[in-house]
């Protein structure tokens, strides 16, 4: 894995962790849905209700995942269809761009990313539907299936690593980028333990986040750096 793959896996992954309040106001109500839609039986239990929780938030990273190398599979056939050096420079400095747009979005200086949640707009109004057939929730395969469909939810965030995932130019590494940024949103949107709490008021801390927004955007400067190289 060279040093800037390592670099878009770490950006995925701290994207994910802190942008939770962003994560809590796009999916919190999918959250609520998803406890609210368990049988009343499973739902006054938390012991119960745990691992159905669980399954939907784990199907929901394998659908970042596979969203992620379809996504990484485009970026192969880009590689293919260009002369190879000039495609892996291209895919090389969109990284880097992208990288640098995150961490803006990620410190709070520039929210362009939240435009790109208009793109899922219309598969989403196909897809939400598909949630109220399997409501109320009475097995894990329900549960499963409420969270695949579930990361396909329009947001910019998600749809922003995505699209960062096109430049691995690989269906197996744009998955492990997705895999990482939906690692980084578990700890909020699980909602348990003192993991998650402690997550969360990091999330809220600026300071935090426009460090981890610095970060980011040296990233991508790096990368763009090593295009003149």
């Amino acid at each position: 894995m060279s040093l800037t793959l390592t670099q878009v896996y770490l950006t995925a992954w701290l994207v994910g962790l802190l942008g939770g309040v962003h994560c809590l106001t796009m999916c919190g109500g999918l959250v609520g849905s998803l406890t609210v839609g368990l049988a009343p039986d499973i739902r006054c239990d938390p012991w119960r209700m745990l691992p159905y929780q669980f399954t939907a938030n784990l199907a929901r990273v394998i659908g970042y995942g596979l969203a992620g190398a379809l996504f990484g599979g485009l970026g192969a056939l880009l590689l293919q269809v260009d002369s190879l050096q000039i495609a892996q420079r291209a895919l090389y400095a969109f990284a880097g761009i992208m990288m640098i747009l995150l961490g803006l979005y990620l410190g709070g200086w520039w929210r362009l990313l939240a435009a790109t949640e208009r793109l899922g707009l219309i598969l989403w109004r196909r897809l939400q539907p598909l949630t109220r057939r399997l409501l109320p929730i009475h097995s894990l395969g329900q549960a499963a299936a409420i969270g695949f469909i579930w990361a396909w939810i329009p947001c910019g965030l998600v749809y922003s690593v995505l699209i960062t995932a096109i430049a691995t130019g690989s269906p197996l590494d744009g998955a492990g980028v997705m895999l990482a940024f939906g690692l980084g949103t578990l700890p909020n949107l699980l909602g348990i333990g003192l993991l998650a709490g402690a997550a969360a008021r990091i999330a809220e801390r600026d300071w935090v986040r426009r460090i981890a927004g610095l970060l980011i955007i040296g990233f991508g400067l790096h990368a763009l750096w090593r295009l003149t190289g």
